[in-house]
Order: C-alpha cells, then sequence, then structure tokens
C-alpha cells in the first residue's frame, strides 16, 4: 500500500537530511544500505502531512527519535503516532540519549519488531 503525502514537504525533508541530528545520523549508519535483515528504510520521509525521521514501507515501520525538539510536545507526538497508526503504520520511538549510549538495544528491539512483524504477516 502506497503512503500519500503533500509535496509541500519534498523541500523541508531534504533540509532536515541534510541537517540531521548526531542521533539521527547514529540511527542511519544502522538503517542504510538494507543492513538490518534486508529492509529498506528512508530517513526524513515525507508521510501523510508528516515527516518521519525513519520510514520502511514493507514493513510499515516509522522510527522516530526525540530529542531536544520533543521536549514539551507530549500531546503533538501523541496525536502525530495516531495519525500515522491511523495510516496503518507501527510507530516505535526511541530516545535520543538511547541512540547514543545504547545503539545495540534499539537493534535488538527492531530485530525483535521484525521477527513479531514476519510472523504474523505471512501467507501459508
Amino acid at each position: 500500500m502506497r503512503i500519500h503525502y503533500s509535496n509541500s514537504l519534498k523541500q523541508r525533508s531534504r533540509q532536515l537530511r541534510n541537517n540531521s541530528t548526531l542521533s539521527e545520523v547514529l540511527m542511519w549508519n544502522q538503517l542504510k544500505g538494507k543492513t538490518v535483515r534486508g529492509y529498506q528504510f528512508m530517513r526524513q520521509k515525507p508521510v501523510g502531512q508528516y515527516i518521519v525521521d525513519f520510514y520502511c514501507n514493507k514493513l510499515r515501520l516509522v522510527i522516530e527519535i526525540d530529542g531536544d525538539s520533543h521536549l514539551g510536545r507530549k500531546r503533538y507526538d501523541t496525536e502525530r503516532t495516531l495519525y500515522l497508526e491511523s495510516l496503518g503504520l507501527t510507530v516505535l520511538r526511541f530516545a535520543d540519549s538511547d541512540v547514543k549510549r545504547n545503539m545495540e538495544g534499539i537493534v535488538c528491539v527492531l530485530h525483535d519488531y521484525i521477527d513479531r512483524w514476519v510472523g504474523t504477516n505471512t501467507t501459508p
């Protein structure tokens, strides 16, 4: 299923890719080149009316890194997550500090998610 987005977000997503935070760079280094079990991720991807940090279409998975820009924005983040979930997506959120200090744990969470996803999305 293809997710549509507003063309007006394309330029902003390019800007975000060119000005990534340290945590986004660290996460991208783990995700790029289909290194996570062969799944392709995109970064700063327009999805619907938002730009998400990382997105895998095949897994229907959004990965968000919550850093300082998310402080005081709990309501906005909740609304955003509910919208993305209404599109049939799963949203995994990781704290900026966890990305910097516990990448191994985050990669384990991703592998666990993929194992569950594959187990529920295979046809006999």
